[in-house]
């Protein structure tokens, strides 16, 4: 049965990717051990969860692939005080967001599958949990993604005992096996079978409980918010030679390959995480938009200078007055008429076709040319 204490503290700060969220915790009178708060969401105490450590309440025994288990040390205890931490919100959807190896999946899902469908009443629970039904429970599994993260991450986690679910606040450390859905969120943890979800963040300080790793920084963990809409890939790191990888939705990495399109920016980047040289989000700067070069205008074919103005095509100039001390042409009377102009034939004997034809008038050739000249008119 899920804890009725478990949303007391919900408070959700504004989704934005890159904006920094100062995490704090809200009053709470839920016992509190080492291992962490048990029976509650609230952010006040938040579990340190090493890669290979199941955490309190696993489902299941670990289905995640061998991975080296860096040495832990212990976090500070609670006499030492609470640490402020910052956490930054980044969208599921960014590239280089989650790690694999290529055609190696980080979890194995069809072992998951069996453990958790083991037993039903861990199955009844996890299937709560997940928003499933029991029965669903492998074609759920199959239809996420196994990665691993690529920066601590802070997530509620889940465990069970005697029958129910608890739910705890817990940091996953980097390298850690999930697997997420269409949206990169990640919703289990592979080393312990354990349902996950988006945190709570709380305002003010937390306590950190557990075993802290090298190079843990309180100032430098993400929550991941689902992306804006499903999608068919996700852009990974390749963690085996830093190359990029487009691992298919809810494939185990059997059709891995290299994206068409890959991210304007190396894998070894750390865009994760906000810097004072770079904006906090790496978008795009917009780019100037480029003017178009003009067409070349149409070659126009204007007649004589001295016509009509309103016969005259686009793009010709203005028809010229003609010098006083000169003639017009001997076929411009100086007034417009509404008669067929008289064509004369060349030397060469061709006639020109006339520039004005009246629909009405008769064809003057009765039967088809044998040669490429025409006869003359007949008189």
């Amino acid at each position: 049965m899920r804890s009725p204490r478990r949303f007391r503290c919900a408070a959700l700060a504004a989704l934005s990717a890159g904006v920094l969220l100062a995490v704090a915790g809200c009053d709470s009178a839920a016992d509190r051990t080492t291992k962490g708060t048990t029976g509650t969401a609230e952010a006040e105490d938040v579990l340190l969860q090493p890669v290979a450590e199941p955490g309190p309440g696993p489902f299941t025994k670990s289905t995640a692939r061998a991975a080296p288990s860096p040495s832990a040390t212990r976090s500070p205890q609670e006499s030492e005080g609470s640490a402020t931490r910052t956490v930054h919100r980044v969208s599921g959807a960014v590239p280089g967001l989650y790690g694999g190896v290529r055609s190696e999946a980080s979890c194995d899902v069809e072992q998951q599958a069996r453990l958790l469908t083991a037993d039903q009443d861990e199955a009844r629970a996890f299937a709560e949990e997940a928003g499933i039904e029991a029965v669903q429970i492998p074609g759920y599994l199959r239809s996420l993604t196994p990665v691993t993260l690529r920066a601590d991450t802070q997530v509620t986690d889940h465990g069970y005992s005697a029958g129910s679910t608890t739910a705890f606040q817990a940091v996953l450390q980097a390298g850690t096996a999930v697997l997420v859905d269409s949206r990169g969120l990640p919703r289990v943890r592979c080393a312990g079978g354990n349902p996950l979800d988006r945190p709570v963040i709380a305002k003010g300080q937390v306590t950190h409980r557990g075993e802290r790793w090298p190079g843990y920084d309180p100032a430098r963990i993400l929550a991941v918010d689902p992306g804006v809409k499903p999608v068919g890939s996700l852009i990974i790191v390749n963690t085996a030679d830093n190359t990029w990888i487009e691992r298919t939705a809810g494939d185990d990495g059997k059709r891995d390959r290299t994206p068409d399109d890959p991210p304007p920016f190396e894998p070894s980047e750390d865009l994760l995480f906000p810097s004072p040289d770079r904006p906090s989000d790496p978008v795009p700067s917009p780019s100037t938009p480029s003017t178009p070069a003009p067409a070349e205008p149409e070659e126009t074919e204007c007649p004589d200078p001295f016509g009509d103005p309103a016969e005259l095509p686009p793009g010709c100039p203005p028809p010229m007055d003609p010098d006083p001390g000169t003639e017009p042409p001997d076929d411009f009377d100086g007034m417009p008429t509404d008669e067929p102009w008289e064509m004369e034939e060349d030397e060469f004997g061709v006639v020109p076709e006339p520039t004005q034809v009246f629909p009405d008038e008769p064809d003057e050739f009765d039967e088809p040319m044998d040669s490429g000249v025409p006869e003359p008119f007949a008189g």
